[in-house]
């Protein structure tokens, strides 16, 4: 019994319906291993779009990008970090800070944001020419180690304590000198700048020195209030020059230390203070028998009056009226005479602690 047309008609339609199925199997197979093989051929081919700190390297194979990454990275980062304070400057070399470039694992990075996606994506990127848009960032080490100790130097040159305005006397009077503003090195933001510079993160190679100024306690403005008084002894001239508030007050006559027990030279301060005063004789061989005793005020006593200490033993008193003439001379035996009345104003006007200065 034979098959009808029907039937055969219907088992070619099926026999090419297979053989459809089984070309358009193969198609698509024959197009996927195309795909696997251009993306593999394709493996280590940066994406077009893609850079290595600014660099781009789109279109490389990974060594020649790695070798081009070396050449251009390295050579922008092979002069030295210049830091620098004013005139002061200091180098700070890429050799000597061990500074090293990563360029293997930054163009790994590239490779491996070139293969980011389906591998039907890259095809597609790869074959209508798309692009993708990503810099990698500088991977690069160094010496911390280097940088704190170029910080340190810097500090130590930098940095400054505040200074006081203040007085300086002279024979010739008093001259007020300006205070001057502390300077400290910010050691972080120093160290911060060093290392962005270095890695070429900075625009510059130079960096500027980062300080913090500290104003002094004292400034100039402040110094007529605190020298309500100020005593200026003029051997030479054989006077005392009183000052308040730093302005030249009164002047008066005075006597010396004579040769051998000479009024002590320099700056001192007024220790004590004492109305009447005795006499507490030093224990020096020129006092003779009165040496390491107290003669008590009264007409035995040469200290009259008042009496003004500055120097251990020496001081500023007054004198007997019919010692006057020694005024003027090198006369005692190491401290100022004054007469009396002078003595007087001067004692009324001086706080303990009075700075005086014997020229």
């Amino acid at each position: 019994m034979s098959a009808s047309p029907l039937t055969s008609s219907a088992v070619l339609a099926s026999r090419r319906a297979r053989i459809a199925a089984a070309l358009a199997c193969a198609a698509v197979l024959l197009l996927v291993a195309g795909m696997f093989l251009y993306d593999h051929a394709r493996r280590d081919l940066i994406a077009n779009g893609v850079r290595v700190d600014g660099v781009p390297v789109g279109g490389m194979r990974e060594s020649a990008a790695l070798v081009k990454v070396r050449r251009q990275l390295a050579g922008s980062l092979i002069r030295p970090v210049t830091v620098r304070s004013g005139s002061a400057t200091w180098t700070l070399a890429p050799r000597a800070a061990d500074l090293r470039i990563d360029a293997r694992a930054m163009v790994a990075r590239a490779v491996s944001a070139s293969r980011e996606g389906s591998i039907f994506s890259r095809t597609v990127r790869g074959l209508f020419g798309g692009s993708v848009k990503r810099n990698i960032p500088l991977v690069v080490s160094y010496s911390h180690a280097a940088i704190g100790a170029l910080t340190a130097r810097v500090r130590s040159s930098v940095d400054r304590p505040p200074r006081d305005a203040m007085v300086q006397p002279s024979a010739t009077g008093l001259t007020e000198l300006p205070g001057r503003d502390g300077l400290r090195v910010d050691g972080s933001r120093l160290r911060a700048r060093i290392a962005r510079a270095l890695t070429g993160a900075a625009p510059s190679r130079t960096v500027s020195v980062p300080v913090l100024r500290r104003k002094p306690a004292v400034a100039i403005g402040q110094l007529a209030a605190k020298y309500p008084a100020y005593i200026m002894i003029d051997r030479a001239d054989f006077r005392v020059r009183f000052y308040q508030h730093l302005k030249l007050a009164d002047t008066y006559e005075i006597a010396v230390g004579m040769e051998g027990l000479e009024t002590p030279a320099g700056l001192h301060r007024i220790e004590w203070k004492q109305v009447d005063p005795p006499w507490y004789v030093p224990n020096k061989a020129w006092a003779g028998a009165l040496a390491g005793t107290v003669v008590p005020p009264g007409p035995e006593d040469p200290l009259k009056a008042r009496f003004m200490s500055f120097e251990g033993g020496a001081g500023i008193h007054g004198i007997d009226p019919s010692e006057y003439e020694t005024i003027g001379h090198d006369a005692s035996h190491g401290c100022v005479r004054m007469r009396i009345p002078d003595v007087i104003s001067l004692y009324s006007r001086t706080p303990i602690g009075t700075p005086v200065y014997i020229a």
